[in-house]
């Protein structure tokens, strides 16, 4: 748990609120008029579900879908889509993780590697822990042969604020197991997310 940062306290309400009044008082604006008067209690419950990863509970989420199945060649789930705050400005960054390994005995439910996904998501994140986080996680219960992640986002950051470039996106990856060392495995991998899907 302590090592995916899981199991954080309670988001505390009370807090984020008091603070929300004070940012709007330190911009100038009225936390008692009509339209701000529910603002700081919006925004209490909206962090809470938009960091609701650091409180997943690992167990709960794989719900035992850990199948033995005789089969050891490349597992792929494409274009999961993501959304995450970074941890710098705490605005949105968000797009599209794809995941794939190599099992090693055992495979896990295809809707677990979204949750996967959003569990490390949901969370102050920078896109290349994130990256690095689920490739680990999926290497720690699965123990397959080999794990790749690779996710591309755009940042708010970057386009509402700073630079303002609109079309700038960013590309991370992480290669685990025969992945990482044999580049025929890679190469597949990567040709792979470069072919259409059924829905496309």
């Amino acid at each position: 748990m302590q090592a995916f940062e899981l199991g954080l306290p309670p988001v505390d309400h009370d807090k984020i609120e008091t603070s929300m009044v004070k940012i709007l008082e330190a911009v100038g604006e009225d936390p008692s008029r009509e339209g701000l008067l529910k603002t700081p209690n919006r925004v209490a419950r909206m962090y809470e579900e938009l960091l609701d990863g650091y409180r997943t509970d690992p167990a709960k989420l794989l719900n035992g879908a850990l199948f033995d199945v005789d089969y050891d060649d490349m597992v792929i789930v494409r274009d999961i889509e993501f959304n995450s705050l970074c941890e710098h400005h705490m605005l949105p960054f968000y797009g599209v993780v794809h995941v794939a390994y190599i099992p090693r005995d055992k495979v896990v439910g295809l809707s677990k590697i979204p949750r996967i996904v959003d569990m490390f998501a949901h969370r102050l994140q920078v896109q290349e822990r994130m990256t690095r986080q689920i490739a680990d996680f999926i290497q720690e219960v699965l123990d397959p042969q080999g794990v790749a992640v690779v996710a591309d986002g755009v940042h708010m950051c970057s386009m509402i604020r700073g630079v303002k470039k609109h079309e700038s996106s960013m590309t991370t990856s992480a290669m685990l197991g025969h992945f990482r060392t044999d580049h025929i495995t890679r190469g597949e991998f990567m040709a792979h997310l470069g072919r259409p899907t059924a829905h496309r």
